[in-house]
């Protein structure tokens, strides 16, 4: 098993390339079931749960073709079968996602109840009770869910009653070939469901709506093969943003979409960092002198994302102050207070609600990752840490960041990957 050591003290400077988003490229990999005809993806990351929706999508009978850097090619002229295993769907929660489009093309799926990241309890009721909705019977055996539809799916009015990600975008794939009309209610808004319906717009599908809280999908017979590029990945522009304010320096994010982070930039300034933009790039850059504090609500997009809660704690962890950060979204998504306050970390945390009293300097300590998120918070305070910081369990942080040690080590930073013997 491998780990990352780092040795701390040293400002970034340098230009950071954004990948594509892993929370949109898997989603984008499901289409793939939708159609006889290819889809091809570019601008995809290299992550390890892109790999493990490969392999499941394969066992479906998916081919699964990687070309150059970033570009996936997925066929699937007809499904070799219907269920997704528990092996498989175990490594990543997204994996469920393929159990709307095996209903609507061959009208019956039997798929694994989900694993993941241990950031709470995260059910799966929504995206099931919008299957029901659209004519599905659904039953749970033995940890699976069994789901039919053998005269095909029906448009229904679905109405969350709280804004999901995950079953927004399960119902945009589930629509797309159902009979009528489906219309999402109360619908999650951010980016990548913009960029999924994009995709499937693209295949032939009739989404309108997508960004907005309503989403109106009008059922088509069949989908097209697409070329389609993955959007850049909001959250890792935003995790090496808050690495320069956290380290200090310059660094100066490329291929990124900064409207898709307008929560953040104002947060980053008020911490103390001047944030530039423009249309190709943004550039942060923090000297010298304690950051200041920032209080951070965690809210659905397009408020505060809690995929970079973690992060800005490690940054406001050395402010010249008191910062609250409060939990909205999960329950369970401060495990990295306790490894933030090995390094030295003056953190209490009260339910949904974490009290940061800033101190001077973090100290390098061995600390554990507990999520993929949990993993860049530690990261970027080992980072501006004195001494060395050796961060164990970093197979969470290959999940979602391609390539992080070398990023961060061509703008200076001394970080490399060992074995954890």
């Amino acid at each position: 098993m491998d780990k990352i050591v780092i040795e701390g003290g040293f400002p970034l400077r340098g230009d950071i390339r954004i990948s594509g988003a892993k929370n949109s490229a898997i989603k984008l990999m499901a289409v793939s079931l939708l159609t006889d005809q290819p889809v091809t993806l570019t601008n995809m990351p290299r992550l390890r749960d892109t790999r493990s929706m490969g392999e499941l999508l394969a066992h479906l009978g998916v081919s699964v073709e990687e070309e150059g850097n970033a570009t996936l090619k997925l066929h699937a002229p007809k499904l070799s079968g219907t269920e997704a295993p528990y092996d498989l769907v175990r490594k990543m929660r997204a994996s469920f996602n393929v159990l709307g489009p095996l209903l609507a093309r061959e009208g019956e799926a039997r798929v694994s109840l989900p694993g993941g990241c241990a950031i709470g309890a995260r059910p799966v009721d929504l995206h099931l009770k919008s299957l029901e909705a659209m004519g599905a019977k659904i039953e749970l055996e033995q940890g699976y869910v069994v789901a039919s539809a053998r005269s095909g799916l029906k448009g229904a009015e679905i109405a969350f009653p709280f804004v999901t990600v995950g079953a927004t975008e399960h119902a945009l794939l589930s629509a797309v070939l159902a009979d009528g009309e489906t219309v999402l209610m109360n619908a999650a808004r951010e980016p990548e469901i913009v960029d999924l319906a994009e995709c499937l717009n693209g295949m032939g599908a009739k989404i309108s709506g997508a960004g907005r809280s309503e989403i109106r999908i009008e059922g088509v017979k069949s989908l097209s093969g697409v070329t389609h590029s993955v959007v850049p990945d909001r959250i890792e522009a935003g995790t090496y943003a808050l690495a320069a304010a956290t380290a200090g320096g310059a660094v100066r994010l490329t291929h990124v979409r900064h409207d898709h982070l307008g929560s953040l930039w104002p947060l980053i300034a008020q911490a103390g960092a001047r944030v530039s933009l423009d249309d190709q790039s943004v550039l942060i850059e923090r000297g010298t002198g304690r950051p200041k504090p920032v209080n951070v609500d965690t809210q659905a997009y397009p408020g505060f994302p809690t995929d970079l809660q973690a992060q800005f704690m490690a940054l406001i962890g050395l402010a010249d102050g008191v910062s609250i950060i409060r939990e909205n979204i999960f329950e369970n998504r401060f495990m990295h207070c306790p490894e933030l306050t090995r390094m030295g970390a003056d953190i209490t945390v009260r339910g949904r609600e974490a009290i940061v009293q800033g101190v001077a300097d973090y100290v390098g300590a061995p600390v554990m990752a507990t999520d993929l998120r949990a993993s860049a918070s530690l990261i970027n305070a080992g980072l501006a840490a004195r001494g060395e910081t050796h961060i164990s369990r970093v197979y969470h942080l290959d999940r979602g960041f391609e390539n992080i040690e070398l990023k961060l080590g061509q703008c200076g930073a001394r970080i490399k990957r060992v074995r954890d013997d």
